[in-house]
């Protein structure tokens, strides 16, 4: 799964740096404010997919003294800074400079011709050309994200547009999201640079420019909420369900309580609760164990030691109690493979054993009444 993140946001990161330089080549002699708001898009683009590859290195690490279940939440942190420190930036950068676009509208719009050593080259078909580059660019990038992206909705049986609203990988889901608006900010600078040309209106290159920047802000703000999800201690609710599932259909389980879990990252989900066990599921041929381990002990003890009465006492507390822990711990081990085998991202379990319940069904005659009130 990291891997093929890994490889959309390198793609993203290569395809994106080559449209920054011919934009900002194509946008700086033209004076385009739409050209140029693309160039510092694809700027912005370029230096968040640095941070997405960055927070998807550090969450690879793994489990150490400081971080008890791994680094996994970096790449939400990183992704998050990325998200809202680098595309405010880029809103912010681009409607400054489509309001000195504006001011400086009665200059024109902007070079017509731009000379080439010996040639003179209209300046619509050099930004044509670049608009070209960059929408067979960014397609290619988009195709291989939404690629990887429709593959894990097929795994999870859900169409992709459904995952878009229950993504559990945002590094992925980001680069898919920045692509897609990617293309339609180069619909709009297309449209702002001809409608320029065609009107003689600079206004419309400002316009399309502010609408390419404000992307940028709705952007950052759709980014910084997707990330907050994962930092939030946002509970797994899939897993809870299942483990429900699996708690109620036990037939050695009585009840749970106390069921949370918490999100790591898309891989890594801690899950714990508490469980009532029944009585007969204990009590269900622990005589027999007990005997066993009571057996085992005494054969390692020297045979002139087996006939002391307060050893003899020792070996059968603890023969109880060790057969009372295996009936337990083999209850607990069922949930919880059970629960991995449903849902494989739960990699931690901590469930404990409230309690052992009566079982209701015996009568006075069997059951002591002195026990009742235990």
């Amino acid at each position: 799964m990291a891997s093929g993140s890994r490889r959309a946001v390198l793609s993203a990161i290569s395809g994106n740096a080559l449209l920054t330089i011919l934009k900002f080549a194509v946008a700086l002699p033209t004076h385009s404010a739409a050209m140029m708001n693309e160039a510092v898009h694809s700027l912005m683009d370029t230096l968040n997919q640095v941070f997405l590859l960055i927070g998807l290195a550090q969450g690879k690490r793994q489990a150490d003294a400081r971080y008890a279940f791994g680094h996994g939440q970096k790449k939400y942190l990183w992704n998050l800074w990325s998200a809202i420190g680098l595309f405010s930036i880029g809103c912010g950068l681009g409607l400054a400079h489509a309001w000195h676009a504006w001011r400086q509208l009665h200059e024109g719009v902007g070079v017509s011709v731009i000379a080439i050593g010996d040639f003179n080259i209209d300046s619509i078909w050099l930004a044509a050309a670049v608009l070209a580059i960059a929408f067979v660019v960014e397609g290619y990038v988009l195709r291989i994200a939404w690629g990887e992206f429709s593959s894990r909705a097929r795994l999870q049986s859900l169409s992709p547009w459904r995952k878009l609203f229950r993504a559990g990988d945002p590094t992925l889901l980001a680069v898919v999201l920045e692509d897609a608006i990617a293309v339609t900010g180069l619909m709009l600078a297309s449209c702002g640079i001809a409608l320029s040309r065609l009107t003689g209106n600079a206004a419309w290159d400002v316009g399309f420019s502010i609408a390419i920047a404000l992307m940028l802000g709705v952007t950052a703000i759709i980014l910084g909420a997707i990330n907050m999800r994962f930092l939030s201690d946002v509970r797994d609710r899939e897993a809870e369900r299942i483990f429900e599932t699996i708690a109620k259909a036990h037939r050695e389980v009585e009840d749970y309580h106390d069921l949370r879990s918490i999100v790591v990252d898309e891989d890594h989900t801690v899950l714990v609760a508490e469980v009532e066990i029944r009585e007969e599921a204990v009590l269900a041929g622990l005589r027999d164990h007990i005997d066993k381990h009571e057996r085992t002990l005494l054969a390692a003890l020297p045979e002139s030691r087996r006939s002391d009465p307060a050893l003899q006492s020792y070996v059968a507390d603890r023969a109880a109690v060790q057969a009372t822990l295996e009936r337990i711990e083999r209850i607990i081990d069922e949930l919880e493979a059970q629960l991995r085998e449903r849902c494989p991202r739960v990699s931690h379990v901590t469930i404990e054993v409230q309690g052992i319940v009566e079982d209701k069904s015996l009568q006075s005659e069997t059951y002591p009444r002195e026990l009742e009130d235990l």
